[in-house]
């Protein structure tokens, strides 16, 4: 009788073989197509994580790179320069010439327009006299009963505000004579120096109050 259990020992080693074969292969190409494409499931994990792709993610609100930002900004400015109301660093600040009158020593401080644009002021300039290392002298002006307006300044206009106090020869107060008066213009914080050459001014005693008006357009009386 013919042994045949060698051939079909063989036979079945070879079937396994060819079965290990398949399998090792189909591990080999898990996860993608022939053509070596990763599956949309894989490349919906993938979508958005190279930061080189160029494509934003969903909720991804950052602009290209390159593109041009909103200029909010500008554009505040350039309303801003069209209206609203003058800065310090668009004023220039002058004392006009006394006006004597019933005891009294009047003189119109005046801010003009120096900008290239339209700006308003409004209400009453803060003013101080300072002698030469800066130090004020005698209170603060108090503010003249009035009624306030707008003053609408176009570039080189003026507007003025009347500073008065009581002659010190007829007054009796006590002067100093300043090296400056420091004008600052409404809703401002910087003020403008203007040389003083008008002399003495009263600084202290019961007589020796100043007084300064709202502004109004033009240079004085």
């Amino acid at each position: 009788m013919a042994n045949t259990s060698q051939p079909l020992r063989r036979t079945a080693l070879l079937a396994s073989g060819v079965a290990l074969l398949g399998l090792l292969t189909a591990c080999g190409t898990e996860g993608a197509t022939s053509s070596g494409t990763p599956r949309p499931s894989e490349a919906a994990r993938t979508a958005g994580a190279n930061p080189g792709s160029g494509t934003p993610t969903s909720g991804d609100t950052a602009p290209p790179v390159g593109a041009a930002p909103t200029d909010t900004a500008g554009s505040a400015s350039a309303s801003a320069r069209t209206d609203g109301r003058c800065h310090t660093a668009e004023l220039r600040a002058t004392v006009g010439r006394v006006d004597p009158g019933a005891g009294q020593r009047n003189f119109p401080v005046v801010l003009t327009n120096t900008s290239d644009r339209t700006c308003t002021v409004y209400g009453y300039p803060g003013t101080a006299f300072v002698d030469a290392s800066g130090k004020q002298l005698g209170p603060d002006p108090e503010r003249a009963p009035g009624s306030p307006g707008t003053v609408t300044l176009t570039p080189g206009k003026s507007a003025w505000a009347g500073l008065s106090f009581s002659s010190p020869q007829i007054s009796g107060a006590r002067t100093a004579t300043p090296a400056a008066l420091l004008v600052t213009p409404p809703d401002e914080r910087e003020p403008l120096k203007v040389t003083w050459t008008a002399g003495e001014v009263p600084v202290g005693g019961n007589a020796s109050s100043v007084s300064v008006t709202a502004l109004e357009a033009g240079t004085g009386p």
